[in-house]
């Protein structure tokens, strides 16, 4: 049987695609004359646009962009207008999905004979970037947008896969729409709420059965003055006792009690005000919360749907230890339990927070929480009362997510929503600019297009494009109550529009009519490339305006940005998106591990997992490493769960941090990396043929081809190879003739992985007997895991681009430009050398762009 991560077809030249040679004749006939070519045909000419005459060539037409924009209007309902003859439906899906067709055979030919394409919309992590960046929200708006397809090599960026479809182009006109409509708002700024939560109140009720026992024996024993002192010590330390779970604690007698929650009655909901309460000083009760514990604050039914959530504690550590480096840290969920059958409970936080403030000193900790991106929310609030079932009441959590025994105590946490820095906010202010000119709105709607469409679009918008836009603005301010509602239907098509939502086909002129050479990208368009490049997303204000001085071109000028682009927080984004898809790690997250025999895989360590390889990619890309180190280093980048599975001492919190490794790890690299290996294995034990195959593909792209028919299956039920190892099995396996071109190649770079297990810990024996994890690859040289850069084959371990690198070039062409990669592979004065950097080798990459 095959393990391939992918399906791969045997390597033969593909049939070229051709575009449809009746193309010419078919796109004039397509458009009805009384509807289309009434305006836009011989005898008039609408916008300057003759349909009858645009190039039908796809492929290498000068109209491509011309009929992108008419796929968008016509599934946006802006054309025929109002007052011309209506489209039927039967026709206007007839030209669409001609055109959508045409398209994609285009896009099909031109990778045929290039070999790489940029002519592709966003993939959906780039779409959503992309509007975080233009809207300035922390939104997911892709969440209801179907995943991407992947190509045969892993990537989701591949230009044959990111095309449109009638379906698609109205999806991102509703997205668009709600986007826009959770950017912007009206009227007056809602009323804050507040909720003070003291742990002494919360602690009164226990508090008071406590005095009330004392007090019990006070009466019983006031005239045994001895008897009584005896008693009250005996309770005390009972009071005393240490709690697994959350727990209340009186600092000053040490005191504790259980803290109690139940979703009946909501009668634990603390009771919300409009006027925010002065914050007290700092209290000797407590909660106190170990780790991987939970404290529940609920807060009733009053939470809006949108604004910002903002939750504060007064923390910190209960204890410090000697050496002061176990710091626990905070996680916040929201949830709510309408009934017995009706609950949830989400990670709204997404980031730990690190509590660090000594017990003498507790500071206060926050986060901001966008209200509009909690989900799910508890569907009774709003219909159901206080007090009865099913319960509206809503809560948050402040989880201990401590990979160490490490505890927090708080004395004072505060709620505030819907939070609004400015009313309105920036990201309505953003849209609808302060301007003199509100009063009259044909100067103020130009004002606003102007401004939103040549940031949409990544360029200066012209006049052409947005006396077009106003037009249909006019057209639908009638059906409107107000300027905004219109505005923002305008916009959406603005933001479903082919200029935004494809990356500009390579070789087209500056939308000015000043055409560079015919190599070299427009100054704004280069903009984009790298914007898409390093941060998955639309170019920033000093990119556009370096593009409009057309500075951008000039190589120093470009080289400075590179490396500005590389040290902004959103580089991460390249960093996550190009290692997940470039190793395959989807697979680490559908896998399931045999909980009996792996206790200790939890889902913080397989979130550590997760995030290893990603935040080791970033550290080389951000510090300029050696290529090399992917294949072995004497350091990585860990945090306290993944260091304990590692067996490393001294690392304590959630955060990744360097970490210097010596040969008794047996750890350096990406190689050895838990996830990695974890992921390739059958969740049982380790898996040497997932293993060789996933070496063979993501890193040596050299895949085994496929397995021939009737291949025999290892016989378990054989008691002469149950006694076998896995590798005398593997070995036996291969002696079929059928079996050994196959295995010859794929088994050394699997077996020399058998001393890490199914979670990727290391082990010196299975089941009694040493692990022989020796092997020779077909060449005679020995794969061994600390000399991997002698064991690949020569050439595959430069730092040079090599055809090994095939894949991951494709990636990074497709999320570059023409010019940027036109020079992968042909820069040995940047990346030729064994130790070049990363870094050096983008930039060596990108500041080519001729």
């Amino acid at each position: 049987m095959s393990y391939r991560k992918r399906e791969r077809k045997p390597v033969r030249k593909p049939k070229r695609p051709s575009p449809d040679s009746r193309s010419s004749g078919r796109a004039s006939s397509l458009f009805p004359k009384t509807a289309c070519i009434r305006c836009h045909g011989p005898k008039k000419q609408e916008g300057n646009i003759r349909i009858d005459k645009l190039d039908p060539d796809l492929l290498n037409g000068d109209d491509v962009e011309w009929w992108l924009e008419i796929v968008a209007v016509l599934n946006n309902g802006e054309m025929p207008p109002a007052d011309a003859t209506k489209l039927s439906d039967r026709d206007r899906t007839r030209v669409i999905e001609w055109l959508s067709s045409e398209i994609q055979v285009a896009s099909a030919v031109r990778r045929a004979k290039q070999g790489h394409s940029s002519f592709r919309r966003m993939t959906r992590y780039e779409y959503n970037h992309s509007l975080q960046d233009l809207l300035g929200l922390p939104y997911n708006f892709a969440k209801d947008l179907p995943p991407e397809a992947t190509s045969e090599d892993g990537f989701q960026n591949s230009s044959e896969n990111l095309q449109m479809s009638v379906i698609r182009f109205g999806a991102y006109r509703e997205l668009s729409r709600k986007a826009l409509m959770n950017a912007t708002v009206r009227g007056k700024q809602p009323e804050r709420i507040y909720w003070d939560i003291s742990m002494k109140a919360a602690a009164a009720e226990s508090l008071a059965k406590q005095e009330a026992q004392r007090e019990k024996i006070r009466q019983k024993n006031k005239d045994n003055p001895e008897k009584l002192k005896r008693e009250l010590q005996r309770q005390a330390a009972r009071f005393r006792v240490r709690h697994n779970g959350p727990h209340y604690k009186d600092l000053s007698t040490g005191a504790t009690s259980r803290v109690s929650w139940s979703y009946g009655g909501a009668k634990y909901a603390w009771k919300a005000s409009k006027a925010r309460p002065k914050v007290p000083a700092a209290s000797r009760h407590v909660v106190v919360i170990p780790a991987r514990q939970k404290l529940i604050v609920e807060l009733g039914n009053l939470i809006p749907d949108r604004g910002t959530l903002r939750v504060r504690v007064r923390a910190s550590r209960v204890s410090v230890d000697k050496n002061k480096k176990r710091i626990p840290s905070l996680q916040l969920e929201f949830g709510w339990q309408a009934s017995n059958d009706s609950a949830a409970s989400v990670r709204i936080s997404n980031r730990d927070i690190v509590v660090d403030a000594v017990p003498e000193k507790p500071k206060f900790y926050q986060w901001d929480v966008p209200l509009s991106e909690i989900y799910p929310r508890n569907l009774m609030r709003k219909t159901a009362k206080m007090g009865g079932l099913p319960s509206p009441s809503e809560y948050v959590k402040l989880v201990n997510s401590s990979a160490s025994q490490g505890d927090i105590q708080i004395d004072h946490v505060e709620v505030i929503t819907p939070i609004y820095e400015n009313w309105p906010p920036d990201s309505h202010t953003r849209i609808f600019l302060d301007s003199s000119n509100k009063a009259d709105e044909a100067v103020y709607a130009r004002e606003v297009l102007s401004n939103f469409l040549s940031r949409a679009w990544r360029r200066h918008a012209t006049d052409k494009e947005i006396d077009q836009k106003l037009k249909l603005f006019a057209k639908i301010r009638p059906q409107c109550d107000d300027f905004q509602e219109a505005m923002v239907e305008v916009l959406a098509t603005v933001l479903s529009s082919p200029k935004f939502l494809y990356l500009v086909p390579p070789g087209r002129a500056n939308r000015s009519g000043k055409s560079g050479n015919g190599n070299r990208l427009a100054a704004w368009e280069l903009a984009t490339r790298l914007s898409v490049f390093l941060w998955s997303s639309m170019p920033d204000d000093e990119l556009l305006n370096l593009s409009a001085k057309g500075r951008l071109t000039d190589q120093d000028v470009l080289v400075s940005q590179v490396k500005r682009m590389l040290a902004d927080p959103r580089s991460r984004r390249f960093s996550r998106h190009f290692v997940r898809q470039w190793l395959g790690m989807q697979l680490l997250d559908f896998l399931q591990v045999d909980r009996k025999a792996f206790r200790q895989f939890d889902p913080s360590l397989k979130e550590a997992m997760q995030e290893e390889p990603i935040a080791f990619f970033h550290e080389v890309l951000k510090h300029n490493r050696s290529v090399l180190d992917f294949i072995h280093a004497d350091y990585t980048m860990t945090n306290e769960r993944l260091a304990r599975h590692y067996g490393l001492k001294d690392v304590y919190g959630n955060e990744f941090r360097r970490v210097k490794l010596d040969a008794t790890h047996n750890r350096g690299g990406l190689l050895t990396q838990a996830g990695l290996l974890a992921m390739n294995s059958d969740g049982k034990d380790s898996h040497p043929l997932k293993r060789g195959i996933w070496m063979l593909e993501s890193l040596l792209n050299d895949p085994p081809p496929p397995p021939p028919p009737a291949v025999p299956e290892i016989d378990l039920a054989d008691p002469k190879i149950a006694k076998l190892t896995l590798k005398e099995r593997i070995e036996n396996h291969r002696n079929h003739a059928a079996c050994m071109s196959c295995h010859a190649k794929i088994d050394p770079w699997g077996i020399a992985f058998e001393n890490y297990d199914a979670i990727g810990r290391w082990r010196d024996q299975v089941k009694g007997k040493p692990v022989d994890a020796s092997s020779l690859l077909f060449n005679r040289a020995e794969a061994r895991r600390h000399g991997w850069p002698e064991a690949i084959p020569a050439g595959e371990s430069t730092g040079s681009i090599r055809p090994g690198d095939g894949p991951q070039v494709d990636h990074l062409r497709t999320g570059a430009s023409p010019d940027i990669r036109g020079s992968l592979g042909h820069r040995p004065d940047h990346g030729g050398s064994s130790q070049a950097g990363r870094r050096t080798c983008y930039n060596g990459h990108i500041d080519c762009h001729e």
